[in-house]
């Protein structure tokens, strides 16, 4: 192996970590309510944003906005755990990659859990040395939601994804 081989393998295994490091930053901000640094995390301009219920995005700020609305709420708490991780680099300027994702969503104020488990397939860009989220879309493989009152935890729904009448957003933020 020469030095300009090794180089580029150090160079790629630098942007691994970099995308890494921005979907768990995108994550906590989510987790935080921190509309501004979630936006941070995307580029600029036309942005391919999928995710389900919660909407279809043609800009990373129409999703911050919905975001925004829905989620940054005191009675929502939420926290994302991403897992397993398979980050392909296409190029010094593209890459994509699949996230387990493992979200946990207590309304305290209906008193539900919702515990969803699926995949983000992401496509990202470098610009001017940052990576950033091109496109996103999240893909539900499993829900469970729980009722939390009458001092007992009771399954509302355990399955694929959830009716929509179950896993309402809007009710949510209402």
């Amino acid at each position: 192996m020469d030095l300009q081989q090794l180089e580029q393998r150090i160079q790629r295994l630098e942007a691994i970590e970099a995308i890494k490091q921005l979907k768990y930053q995108y994550f906590y901000h989510c987790d935080q309510k921190q509309p501004d640094k979630v936006r941070a995390c995307f580029a600029d301009g036309p942005v391919k944003i999928e995710y389900g219920r919660v909407g279809n995005f043609e800009t990373a700020d129409e999703m911050v906005a919905v975001f925004s609305r829905l989620a940054c709420e005191p009675h929502i708490v939420e926290m994302h755990h991403a897992q397993n991780p398979q980050i392909h680099i296409q190029s010094d300027s593209e890459a994509s990659a699949i996230w387990g994702i493992f979200y946990y969503l207590i309304d305290t104020r209906q008193q539900i859990a919702t515990q969803l488990g699926g995949f983000y397939e992401d496509r990202y860009v470098c610009v001017n040395g940052e990576w950033k989220i091109s496109a996103t879309r999240f893909d539900v493989k499993s829900t469970q939601i729980l009722s939390l009152g009458d001092d007992r935890v009771q399954a509302v729904f355990a399955g694929a994804q959830a009716p929509a009448e179950l896993d309402d957003p809007e009710s949510q933020a209402g």
